[in-house]
C-alpha cells in the first residue's frame, strides 16, 4: 500500500529510500544535539550549584562569626558582674575561636573585593571591641570591679556591635544579590536547555512523521507484544487486588482492636465517672452535716474535717473531673482515629493563654506537694492550628516538666512565646533535673528515656509530641544541661492552613 501511494505521488521507491536516510540522520543530530545541550545544561547546574553552596557557606561563615561575637560580649558582662572564672573561660574560648571564623570568611570571599573591604571593617571593629573588652577584664582582674563597670557603662562597643551586625547584613546581602545573578544566568540557561529540545523534539517529530510507513512492517511484533502486556496487565490486576484485600482486613483488624482498647479503657472510666457523679451529689448532704454539727455541737467539728468537707473534698472532685474529661477526649480521639485511619489535621484561631490556663488543673495536687509553680509569661502570641494536637503537645511537655522537677530546690516551670516571622516560637522552660546533651536527641525517640528510672512512664510522650510538632509543620528540639533544668523549643507556622495541613505526610498517632 505504500508503495502504490508513493508510485501515486510520482515518486520513486529510490528517492523515498534516500529521503529516510536523510530523515534518519536527521533523527540522529537531533538526538546529538539534544544530548549536548543536557551535557551543556548539567555543567551549568552544576556550577550554579556549587555558586549557591558558596553563598550559603558564606552566610553561613558570617552568621556564625556575628554570633560569636555576641555571645562572647554575653561572657563578657557575665564575667564583669559576676568575676566567676567560667565567664572569663567561655569568653576567651569564643574569642579565640573568632580569628578562625573571620579568615573563614576571607577565604571564601577571596574572589570578591567588596566582600573583602567589609571584612576589613569587620576585622578593625572586631578588634576595637576586643581591645575595649580586654580593659575591662583587666580592671576585674585587678580587683576594680567598680571602674570596669563604669568603663563598661561608658564604652563605645554597643555602637560597634550595632556596627558589626550592620556589616554582618551587608555581606549577607551582598551575597543574596550574587545568588539572585546566577538564579538569573540559570534561568538563562534553562530557557536555552529547553529551545534546544525544543528543536530537537520537532526534528524527531518531523522523522516520525516521514518514517511512519517503515514502522508498518513491525505492527505484528507490536500485536504479539500487545498480548504479552495484555497478559500481564491481567497478572497484575489479579495481584493489586489481593494486596487490596489484605489491606482492607488489616484495616477491620486495627479497627476492630482500637474498639476493643478504647472499651476496656472506658468501662472502668464510666465507673470512676459514676463514682464522681455520686461523690458530688453527697457533697451537698456533707456540708450541710457539718454545718449542723456546728450549730448543735461545735466540739464534735475539727478543723480537718470541716476543710476536708468544704474544700478538699470538692476540690478532689474537681480534678478528678477535669481528669477523667481528659481521658474520655483521649478515648473519644482514638475512636475517631480507627474509623478515619487518619486523623484530618482541622487549623482552627486558639487562644494559647487560654489554652495554656487550663492544662495545669489535673496537674495541682503534684504542684502542691512539690511546693512549685507555672509561670505563664503573657500575652502569648495566639496560632491557628489543630486544637487537639496543641493541647496535647503543651500537657505533654508540662507534664514531663512536673514530673521530673529537682526535689532538692522549689520547682518553677515557666511558658513563654514570641513571633518569628511567620512562625511562632514557645519555650517551656524548668529548673529541674535537667538532661545530659548526650541524651537531647535520645528523649525524641520512642520506648527511650533519659536519666534515673524512677519517675513512671513508657517512654512515649516527648516521641509523640516530636510526631504532632511534624504533622503541624513544625520542630521540636531541647537545650539541657545536668542539674540546671531543661528549655524545650517547640516552632510552629502562625498560621497553618487546610491545603498545607493536607501537604504535611504523616500517620495518625
Amino acid at each position: 500500500m505504500a508503495r502504490r501511494l508513493v508510485l501515486g505521488f510520482g515518486v520513486g521507491e529510490g528517492r523515498i529510500g534516500r529521503f529516510l536516510v536523510v530523515a534518519v540522520a536527521l533523527g540522529f543530530a537531533a538526538l546529538i544535539a539534544a544530548g549536548i545541550a543536557a551535557a551543556w545544561s548539567t555543567a551549568r547546574n552544576e556550577a550554579h550549584t556549587r555558586a549557591v553552596n558558596h553563598t550559603y557557606e558564606v552566610e553561613l561563615a558570617i552568621d556564625r562569626a556575628r554570633i560569636a561575637i555576641e555571645q562572647s560580649e554575653t561572657t563578657r558582662r557575665g564575667y564583669l558582674m559576676t568575676g566567676e572564672a567560667i565567664y572569663l573561660d567561655s569568653y576567651r574560648t569564643g574569642m579565640g575561636g573568632l580569628p578562625a571564623l573571620i579568615a573563614r570568611i576571607g577565604a571564601l570571599t577571596l574572589d570578591n573585593p567588596s566582600q573583602q573591604r567589609r571584612l576589613a571593617v569587620l576585622r578593625r571593629l572586631t578588634d576595637d571591641i576586643a581591645a575595649q573588652r580586654e580593659r575591662t577584664i583587666t580592671l576585674v582582674q585587678a580587683g576594680d570591679r567598680d571602674a570596669a563597670l563604669t568603663l563598661f557603662r561608658t564604652e563605645t562597643s554597643g555602637h560597634r556591635m550595632r556596627a558589626v551586625r550592620d556589616v554582618a547584613r551587608a555581606m549577607a546581602a551582598e551575597e543574596e544579590r550574587l545568588l539572585a545573578i546566577r538564579n538569573a544566568e540559570q534561568q538563562a540557561s534553562v530557557q536555552v536547555f529547553y529551545g534546544t529540545l525544543a528543536i530537537a523534539g520537532l526534528l524527531l517529530v518531523l522523522v516520525a512523521a516521514v518514517t511512519l510507513a517503515t514502522i508498518l512492517r513491525y505492527t505484528r511484533d507490536l500485536a504479539r507484544s500487545r498480548d504479552t502486556l495484555r497478559d500481564f496487565a491481567d497478572t497484575l490486576e489479579e495481584q493489586v487486588a489481593e494486596r487490596t484485600a489484605d489491606l482492607t482486613r488489616a484495616n477491620d483488624e486495627i479497627q476492630r482492636f482500637a474498639y476493643i482498647v478504647s472499651h476496656d479503657l472506658r468501662s472502668p472510666l464510666v465507673n470512676v465517672m459514676g463514682f464522681t457523679a455520686e461523690l458530688e451529689g453527697a457533697v451537698a448532704p456533707l456540708g450541710e452535716l457539718v454545718d449542723r454539727a456546728e450549730e448543735e455541737a461545735p466540739g464534735i467539728v475539727t478543723e480537718e474535717a470541716r476543710i476536708a468537707a468544704r474544700e478538699d473534698l470538692p476540690e478532689a472532685i474537681g480534678f478528678i473531673r477535669s481528669s477523667t474529661q481528659k481521658m474520655d477526649r483521649l478515648i473519644n480521639a482514638i475512636l475517631k482515629l480507627s474509623r478515619e485511619g487518619r486523623r484530618v489535621i482541622a487549623p482552627e484561631p486558639l487562644d494559647l493563654n487560654v489554652l495554656i490556663d487550663g492544662l495545669p488543673d489535673s496537674l495541682t495536687p503534684q504542684l502542691h506537694q512539690r511546693g512549685a509553680e507555672i509561670v505563664v509569661q503573657r500575652p502569648l502570641p495566639g496560632i491557628v492550628s489543630d486544637r487537639l494536637a496543641i493541647e496535647q503537645i503543651f500537657s505533654n511537655l508540662i507534664e514531663n516538666a512536673v514530673k521530673y522537677l529537682d526535689p532538692k530546690r522549689v520547682g518553677r516551670i515557666e511558658v513563654r512565646g514570641k513571633r518569628a516571622g511567620a512562625r511562632v516560637i514557645f519555650e517551656i522552660i524548668d529548673n529541674g533535673r535537667g538532661i545530659a546533651p548526650t541524651d537531647h536527641s535520645r528523649v525524641f525517640d520512642l520506648f527511650r528515656r533519659s536519666g534515673n528510672q524512677d519517675q513512671p512512664g513508657e517512654g512515649i510522650g516527648l516521641a509523640h509530641v516530636r510526631t504532632l510538632a511534624y504533622r503541624l509543620g513544625g520542630v521540636i528540639d531541647v537545650e539541657s544541661e545536668l542539674g540546671q533544668g531543661a528549655t524545650f523549643r517547640l516552632t510552629l507556622p502562625a498560621t497553618l492552613t487546610e491545603s498545607a495541613a493536607a501537604d504535611i505526610p504523616g500517620k495518625a498517632s
